[in-house]
């Protein structure tokens, strides 16, 4: 089910389903709001019906357990039939599942269900596209921040989904120190011992990773140490190659910036361990799905 994909990013069960339920229930307010008017004036209350998910384009399906979660919190004696999964490549013309309930509660449920599935497919499609594209090598594709607010919890499960891996979920699990932190604090070696400092005094376990802007930027955390990642921006694949010599494995590399399905395995062949791409994200392009009445 969808409490999966709130459960990857380590809240507790209980949070987690009402988390997803508060989500469903205020998407769902933001659509009806007093009344499917449409429906409740053409429609009769007791009527009983089929819809089929049908597929329109290739790509990686992904937002099925969470479409399934939208239509049981509006009934919970709605009937799936499960054709595909979450991560199956699919292909135009076929069929994901079909549901049958009553036609309110289709009706109700069809476009939520259908813009999830849409969005998520469409990241998890993207980033396969990424992954595949450097899977002779041992990097990985990372995802960012950069997702759309109160949803970012299901794009994230889509990159997944997709063979990506997840990185922070939010400025709560992780720490780090990007420029801006970083010239506001007053240099590298200042952010760095603060940081420590802070964690220590309030009994916090997170992961530090830091941004460098130069060689020299890695040289100076590399004398400063104390953290566990350090993010190459906006390097060249020549200067990440260098910056990965340095750092000789003590620290886990990231590059980040400028990265592109073009460019990509010119990265992933310096041997830096991660490569954060916001574009599967935010420049993924939905997928085309419809759900399709079919009538008892």
């Amino acid at each position: 089910m969808v409490a999966a994909v709130f459960l990857n990013f380590a809240f507790h069960i209980t949070t987690t389903i009402l988390t997803t339920n508060r989500f469903i229930e205020a998407a769902l307010q933001e659509d009806v709001q007093n009344g499917d008017y449409s429906t409740l004036a053409s429609i009769p209350a007791d009527a009983r019906g089929k819809a089929v998910l049908k597929i329109k384009e290739d790509g990686i399906i992904a937002g099925i357990d969470l479409a399934e979660e939208i239509f049981y919190f509006l009934e919970p004696g709605a009937v799936f039939t499960l054709y595909k999964k979450d991560g199956d490549q699919v292909h135009n013309g076929e069929i994901a599942f079909e549901v049958s309930a009553s036609v309110h509660t289709i009706l109700k449920a069809e476009r939520l269900a259908l813009n999830c599935m849409q969005r998520m497919s469409g990241i998890a499609t993207l980033t396969r596209r990424y992954v595949d594209a450097i899977k002779d090598y041992s990097t990985k594709i990372l995802d960012t921040r950069k997702t759309t607010p109160l949803f970012r919890a299901c794009e994230k499960e889509a990159v997944r989904i997709g063979g990506g891996v997840n990185h922070r979920m939010g400025l709560y699990d992780m720490v780090m120190l990007k420029d801006n932190h970083i010239d506001f604090c007053g240099g590298i070696e200042k952010a760095i011992e603060k940081t420590n400092e802070y964690l220590q005094q309030n009994a916090l376990d997170l992961k530090i990773e830091v941004e460098t802007r130069s060689l020299d930027d890695v040289k100076r955390v590399l004398a400063t140490g104390n953290i566990d990642r350090i993010m190459l921006d906006n390097y060249t694949p020549e200067k990440v190659a260098e910056a990965v010599r340095l750092i000789a494995g003590k620290y886990e590399t990231e590059a980040s910036g400028g990265i592109t399905i073009e460019n990509i395995v010119d990265y992933a062949r310096t041997g830096v361990d991660f490569i954060s791409v916001g574009a599967i994200t935010h420049h993924a392009v939905s997928m085309d799905l419809s759900l399709k009445a079919q009538v008892l």
